[in-house]
């Protein structure tokens, strides 16, 4: 599957209401999103999938490709374009085998050498991070931008920087070669979504040009 990683929206649903989760989404696909992943740590299977569900109705219309985090099983029942799988989740190899060769599969990946596995096991793309400290609840550690560098000169597959990028910070990531930027807080806790989107496409736009 084809797929655009220029800017890829991560959501994090924490004391939001699905409603006001979804019209994030919309926003964000509206102000430019090119991939949205639902990422949800602690909700029940079925609670996680009638979720998927609903942002898929609402990415489908604009067209823009859904990525789950972690699970497989989700992304699968609830018709996904695809999974991230990170450093402690399934190996990619089983992701890529259970999800087949016709839908996305991305990793998360710290280093070169587990770039290169990532690649070889069939990643298509790959979430490298965190850039900066970000206040998501997902523990972090933080990658220099030189092995950012690195891995991009490393691989084949495109590469999408990770961790407190905002709109005002992402200049240290020009030269880099990647192919993206993820966004999380600077999307869901913005209080206009869909200009935050905006703006950080056109600054991912920017950091590609100067590849």
């Amino acid at each position: 599957m084809t797929f655009d990683p220029t800017l890829y929206f991560i959501t994090d649903s924490t004391g939001l209401t699905q409603a006001r989760l979804l019209e994030i989404v919309a926003e964000a696909c509206q102000g430019g999103a090119t991939l949205v992943q639902l990422r949800e740590k602690n909700r029940s299977t079925r609670a996680y999938l009638e979720l998927a569900l609903a942002v898929k109705t609402v990415t489908d219309a604009y067209q823009v490709p859904l990525i789950i985090d972690d699970r497989v099983d989700i992304a699968l029942a609830s018709g996904a374009a695809g999974v991230h799988v990170g450093a402690e989740d399934m190996p990619v190899a089983l992701a890529r085998r259970l999800m087949g060769p016709d839908r996305i599969v991305g990793a998360t990946a710290k280093t070169v050498e587990r770039a290169l596995q990532a690649q070889e096991e069939g990643a298509d793309y790959l979430g490298v991070g965190a850039i900066y400290p970000t206040t998501t609840k997902v523990v972090t550690v933080i990658t220099k931008v030189s092995t950012l560098t690195e891995i991009c000169q490393a691989v084949q597959v495109p590469v999408c920087a990770i961790g407190g990028l905002n709109p005002t910070n992402c200049d240290v990531l020009a030269g880099s070669g990647i192919s993206g930027i993820c966004a999380v807080s600077a999307i869901m806790k913005s209080e206009d979504p869909r200009q935050a989107a905006s703006l950080l496409r056109q600054k991912a736009e920017e950091l590609k040009a100067s590849r």
